[in-house]
């Protein structure tokens, strides 16, 4: 059994791709010369050429399993069975063609999103894209043209047409290849899910019809896409040409009612899936290219040079003041910005924590000695009190008790006090007025000591707290700096992630989930069949997708076996569309990585 030589479909281009096209040509031309007695290096030179493939199954991620039954996944064949290796090397092929399909729909989903955004900007936006998103020579290209046009008025109209063209051309090409990849793994899932039942019933018999199957829905594809290189538009803004035609290895014609397969013609069969495979993606790579969204660096060039301009003046004049001109402002400035980290640390963080671990760890009495003791109040109080003691004695003429009410005797000398102003030079010379204004002055001064004493409380019973104060920019520091950290490390901008804005991806791929089976109904309805299984295609996308970020979330909540089987339904061709809108509405209210972040709070 041979196949067709691969030399009508474009040379790869990178190492193991053109490794992979050499070693199959190198194959075919050695099964030429010696068809019967070069089985061994024939399995040799077929794991060589299914190194590329084979290597991306040992890395690949988790994604939607084949609908089919455990199984026949096993092989229920007697292990010492010739076909079970081969059957097993199938089923990897068939998990590689849904791969394969999925990524390659993932790339087209991701650009065809992009330049669908920009289509629903307004003319200004889509002008500024043209102009100065596009890269230096765009920027540069599209100024001349509008100076050029500035002559006959009509420079921005032309501007906004180009603009239109460009981002429609790639919605265009885009919107088509998804359309025939959806379709295509739609076709290729109902196929398996079709077959599954007689793969465990009758693997030997059933295993070549499949794979016709699957050969002939490659030519179908074919068929799809195979047609950009020529269909390219007039005045078409992609650059460099198109890829060549799309051209798939023809399986030959083989007796499926008359005889089995043989594990030559087995394995040629698998070989011819890899090989298209291949040649499908070297020629979605090249086309996907051609209308891909620019890169980041790209899209934000003229920051990024305003950037590298801003870090050159910078450069410039850190250079001007540094040692090698002869200058010591670097030094100084350093010297400077020490001690105030130096100052900043002792007056904000270390002082504040050791006052902070004084007051809660040292009793009142151990504290430093105030402004005003009580012992100097008692003092004064005691020395008042013996002064307007004898001063009523003298004035009233009586004995007073020791005590005596200081109220009652400060009231006798404030009557003595008010009779000597009646006549001050003569209680000056020989009354009484000096010694109650002394009294009044003493009287003053234990007044101040009292309220000195009680603010001196209040300051220590509030040390704790000014101590806090002091502490709180370190503090509001230190709190933006771990949320900054947070933020960094979390980096919740992906469905994969934990945050807010990762769970509104997640339950944003659930409608889009929803709104794809309603439109495969709704289609299906309307007897639009390949309309229908585009967006059974699609639907599968989002299930795989919603498969792969939900994973590791409920696995820790242990959720995932119930979430798997669910979704695994959602992907089931011939299970109700009511009933599958159901399942999505209870995936929305009860797993815990679909639901709401503030219904989960």
């Amino acid at each position: 059994m041979e196949v067709a030589p691969g030399n009508d479909y474009p040379l790869p281009n990178n190492v193991k791709a053109l490794f992979s096209f050499y070693s199959h040509y190198l194959r075919n031309r050695l099964r030429e010369f010696f068809p019967t007695s070069i089985i061994s290096a024939d399995s040799y030179l077929s794991k060589i050429a299914n190194l590329y493939s084979s290597s991306k199954r040992r890395r690949r991620k988790t994604c939607l399993p084949l609908p089919l039954p455990s199984a026949a996944s096993t092989t229920s064949l007697d292990p010492a069975s010739a076909t079970t290796s081969e059957a097993c090397r199938i089923f990897e092929a068939l998990e590689d063609i849904i791969e394969h399909t999925l990524r390659n729909l993932h790339i087209i989903q991701k650009n065809l999103a992009f330049w669908q955004s920009r289509a629903e900007g307004s003319n200004a936006q889509k002008a500024y894209f043209m102009i100065c998103q596009r890269g230096p020579s765009a920027f540069i290209n599209g100024t001349l043209q509008m100076m050029r046009d500035c002559a006959d008025g009509t420079s921005i109209q032309k501007l906004y047409c180009s603009a239109y063209s460009h981002i429609s051309e790639r919605i265009s090409v885009l919107t088509s290849l998804r359309y025939s990849l959806a379709t295509f793994l739609a076709k290729v899932y109902m196929e398996l899910d079709s077959v599954g039942e007689d793969l465990v019933k009758d693997l030997e018999n059933s295993l070549p019809s499949l794979l016709v199957a699957i050969s002939d829905l490659f030519f179908n594809l074919e068929a799809s896409i195979g047609h950009f290189h020529a269909n390219r538009q007039t005045g078409s803004s992609v650059d460099g040409s198109y890829s060549l035609p799309l051209i798939f290895a023809k399986l030959p014609e083989v007796n499926q009612e008359g005889s089995q397969w043989t594990e030559c013609e087995m394995r040629d069969a698998i070989n011819l899936i890899y090989e298209n495979l291949q040649r499908l993606d070297t020629y979605l790579s090249v086309l996907v290219s051609k209308h891909r969204k620019p890169r980041k660096i790209t899209l934000h060039w003229m920051s990024y040079s305003c950037g590298v301009f801003g870090i050159s003046v910078c450069s410039l004049w850190l250079l001007h003041h540094s040692k090698l001109m002869g200058s010591s402002d670097i030094d100084n400035w350093i010297s400077e910005a020490k001690d105030s980290t130096v100052s900043f640390w002792n007056d904000h963080v270390e002082q504040p924590i050791l006052a902070i671990r004084d007051e809660l760890f040292e009793t009142f009495r151990k504290r430093q000695k105030g402004v005003m003791d009580r012992e100097e109040v008692q003092l004064t109080s005691d020395s008042l009190h013996r002064m307007l003691l004898a001063f009523s004695e003298q004035t009233a003429g009586k004995k007073f008790q020791g005590d005596a009410s200081d109220q009652r005797m400060l009231e006798i000398v404030m009557t003595r006090y008010e009779k000597e102003l009646m006549h001050p030079i003569q209680g000056l010379v020989g009354g009484e007025l000096v010694r109650s204004l002394l009294i009044q002055v003493q009287k003053l001064k234990l007044d101040i000591e009292e309220a000195m004493l009680e603010l001196d409380q209040i300051l220590r019973a509030n040390e704790i707290n000014f101590a806090i104060l002091a502490a709180l920019p370190a503090f509001f520091l230190s709190l933006i700096l771990a949320m900054l950290v947070r933020a960094w490390f979390k980096q919740d901008t992906r469905a994969e992630g934990r945050g807010r804005v990762a769970r509104i991806q997640r339950r944003l791929m659930l409608v889009e989930i929803e709104r794809a089976i309603m439109q495969f109904q709704s289609c299906k309805d309307q007897g639009l069949e390949n309309d229908a299984q585009c967006m059974y295609g699609l639907v599968l996308y989002f299930l795989d997708s919603l498969y792969c970020v939900v994973e590791s979330h409920a696995r820790e909540t242990g959720e995932w076996i119930c979430l798997r089987q669910d979704i695994i339904d959602l992907a089931k061709p011939g299970l109700l569309t009511e009933s599958k809108l159901s399942i999505a509405s209870r995936m929305e209210r009860v797993y815990d990585c679909l639901l709401p972040y503030s219904r989960r709070r």
